[in-house]
């Protein structure tokens, strides 16, 4: 095995039940809220998944156009499962190709803005795992906002009529009932860059250590990370709650 990977964990055969005897211990747990299956689903896909991600990406990195398109098969994905979490029985194509607005367009427009300055190099290797980041930060923001806010309307419905009543538009008076809510969904990565070098020492900055960077250019590169983040989350919830507010999602 290499070394950078040997540093992290020794990859061979007690990892490989280590990894299983941790997925049975989470079904385990998870049966009593009643995600057992959803846990199993999710752990029988990442195997699956990564092993694709790692046959794909040794034919695609190469090439800038293969790249791309990989990140718009990344947003697309990404678009689908935030449209299942916002809208689990009317999770239709109409509702896929709405979540792209505020899964796909931040994250799309921030790395075309970087490549064109030369913060990152136009090469797939820079594009698709800075792409990847960010799309699943959207996508998180995406669904707890949406989710929030709808089961927030569908809660307080009452409160929107009273709203009406006054004279507020339809809109509005949506928006004045779920938007605070729903900034809930910013919670998370606010806390994961309050906490970042005191409570974790995120992948992004241990990889590059132990690649041969800098610890500097490492924290450099993690902050970066971090706050394009916290840019896209924002901009995701924004445009969820709007969409949302205006009963386009």
């Amino acid at each position: 095995m290499n070394g950078i990977g040997d540093a992290v964990v020794r990859i061979g055969p007690v990892l490989a039940v280590a990894i299983v005897v941790l997925a049975v211990v989470a079904v385990l747990v998870n049966r009593r809220s009643g995600l057992a299956i959803d846990t199993s689903v999710a752990t029988l896909r990442a195997v699956v998944q990564l092993a694709a991600l790692a046959g794909v990406l040794a034919v695609v990195v190469p090439h800038l156009w293969a790249s791309a398109l990989f990140v718009v098969v990344m947003a697309v994905a990404a678009a689908w499962t935030s449209a299942r979490r916002v809208r689990r029985e009317n999770a239709g194509l109409v509702v896929i190709a709405r979540c792209l607005v505020p899964v796909a367009a931040p994250t799309i427009a921030i790395v075309i803005v970087l490549t064109l300055v030369g913060v990152l190099p136009a090469r797939g290797i820079a594009i698709i795992p800075t792409a990847g980041i960010l799309l699943g930060g959207a996508m998180v923001t995406t669904s707890l906002a949406g989710r929030r806010a709808v089961d927030e309307l569908a809660t307080r419905h009452g409160e929107v009529e009273a709203a009406l009543s006054l004279g507020l538009l339809p809109r509005d008076a949506r928006l004045e009932i779920c938007a605070a809510a729903s900034a809930s969904a910013l919670i998370p990565g606010l806390d994961q860059t309050r906490a970042v070098g005191l409570v974790t020492i995120p992948g992004a900055f241990v990889g590059m250590v132990l690649g041969g960077a800098s610890v500097w250019a490492a924290a450099a590169m993690q902050l970066f990370v971090l706050i394009a983040l916290l840019a896209v989350s924002s901009i995701a919830m924004l445009v969820t709650v709007e969409l949302v507010a205006r009963e386009d999602l």
